[in-house]
């Protein structure tokens, strides 16, 4: 997951101020999303030293290991820690990011949002009091610099759910362009929660660093289909799998070297905000995407019917066999065999 969200960004210092690239988290845990980000840095012939990173998080515990996770690896960064959370006690309300990568916790009701209905941030609307994803996404847009880049974990409600008032933050996010692409991932991909899950990637400028105009546009990406599981409850994506929804991604912004973007039934599709709103501002990948393109089989009717038969004959005969195998095991049970 965290890979996802670091190959799709590309955390890089900044090539026109030639300054730190700011990396931002706002429930930072014990610091991976950090740890991956340097990883991805280090892999593409950066250094240590190159980003900025910046985080908070509330739990105490938590926030110790972070520091220390960080320390070990020789990664720099300002970890804040405050016990009444990043909505109420915003301990970096200056910082403009260029890149958010952030996985909060899911449709949390306890947030305290009915304190803050006045609140700055909300400016495509206030958050309901019962549901953090929409707080989570605008404290996210204020805090992304004027060509900042955020990858957000949500639960999958968070596309489609209209109770609230979501629906109209969601609405209005979309007409204000700031939503970028939207992923369906596949289910089972948590240890700790079966809850399905997406991606929302946000941006606050559409046409700038050198990418292609997107103004108007998001990118969908299903990507429900993709993975293997590891045991019964859990699923990974590949290397291959992270690569094709990266590259789609990057082919889509129309970065340099990344090849031609094209709609893929079934698994991506660029749609303009009018096709949007005659969703209702769903943002379900699945509505747009399609179905699959299947290939068709040209062997001829007559040939693939006779298969059929043959196929049905067969486990005709077998039901058959295991019928009279199980009167047999019957009978003797009766008999006292």
């Amino acid at each position: 997951m965290v890979r996802i969200l670091v190959e799709m960004l590309e955390p890089f210092p900044d090539p026109v101020r030639k300054v730190q690239g700011r990396v931002y988290d706002p429930c930072c845990g014990s610091g991976g999303m950090f740890v991956q980000t340097e990883r991805f840095l280090t892999n593409h012939g950066g250094r240590l030293g190159d980003l900025a990173i910046y985080g908070r998080e509330s739990n105490y515990v938590t926030w110790r290991l972070c520091k220390m996770n960080l320390a070990v690896r020789g990664i720099d960064a300002d970890i804040r820690w405050n016990n009444e959370g990043s909505f109420h006690k915003d301990e970096l309300p200056d910082l403009r990011a260029d890149f958010i990568l952030t996985n909060p916790p899911f449709n949390i009701s306890d947030w305290g949002g009915d304190k803050l209905r006045e609140d700055a941030r909300w400016t495509h609307g206030a958050p309901p009091a019962g549901n953090a994803n929409f707080a989570w996404l605008q404290h996210i847009l204020y805090h992304l610099g004027p060509n900042g880049t955020a990858g957000v974990v949500l639960a999958n409600g968070s596309m489609s759910s209209s109770q609230s008032g979501e629906g109209d933050i969601r609405q209005a996010m979309v007409k204000a362009d700031v939503v970028d692409c939207m992923i369906a991932l596949p289910g089972q991909l948590f240890y700790s929660t079966q809850i399905p899950a997406c991606l929302w990637f946000l941006a606050k400028n559409k046409r700038g660093g050198g990418l292609r105009d997107r103004r108007g546009e998001v990118l969908f990406i299903d990507a429900r289909k993709l993975g293997h599981l590891v045991d019964r409850t859990r699923r990974e994506l590949s290397d291959k799998d992270i690569d094709q929804i990266a590259d789609t991604y990057h082919a889509w912004r129309g970065e340099m070297d990344a090849g031609q973007y094209a709609d893929v039934p079934g698994f991506c599709k660029a749609a303009v905000k009018e096709v949007i709103a005659g969703h209702g501002y769903v943002l379900t990948p699945g509505r747009y995407v399609g179905a699959a393109a299947v290939e068709e089989d040209e062997t001829p009717f007559a040939e693939r019917f006779a298969a059929l038969q043959d196929t049905m004959a067969g486990q005709f005969e077998e039901a058959d066999r295991l019928t009279a195998l199980i009167r047999e095991k019957l009978a003797g049970v009766v008999n006292g065999g």
